[in-house]
């Protein structure tokens, strides 16, 4: 009877932790399934938008990843190392998916910005938080980055 107990929270806790990280890959999908839009007449505020979403979408999938993993016993170290590659892959696996997107195309700038915001997500969790001001360290240790 414990064990199926344990065992049911342990399935629970893992799908607690990725759920978050699957939704989220489909909305990054999602995005990327749509049709561009026009270019504004102001283009460089178009590109400063979609480039900084790319970073953001990318920030937030390689943090939740990282939980996750990070939350499946994986030390921090190893949990980041699996939280970038996977990552990569699935902006890599997105820009390829671009080919079949009516007025897109994959670019490798899309993925050079991916990978900023893979790697400044893995940086902040890794270098700023533990350091990080109590209240800040509070709310990490809440959403288990630390």
């Amino acid at each position: 009877m414990i064990k199926i107990i344990y065992e049911r929270e342990m399935i629970q806790k893992k799908f607690k932790l990725w759920l978050p990280v699957f939704i989220w890959a489909g909305i990054i999908f999602f995005f990327s399934s749509r049709p561009t839009t026009a270019v504004s007449d102001i283009h460089w505020k178009d590109f400063i938008f979609k480039k900084t979403a790319h970073v953001v979408e990318y920030a937030i999938f390689t943090t939740l990843l990282f939980r996750a993993l990070k939350e499946s016993s994986l030390s921090r170290l190893r949990a980041s190392y699996y939280s970038i590659l996977i990552a990569i892959i699935y902006g890599l696996s997105d820009e390829f998916h671009q080919n079949f997107t009516p007025g897109r195309e994959p670019k490798m700038r899309d993925l050079i910005f991916d990978t900023t915001g893979i790697l400044l997500a893995i940086f902040i969790i890794l270098k700023y938080l533990p350091k990080a001001p109590e209240k800040i360290r509070f709310w990490a240790k809440r959403l288990q980055l630390v």
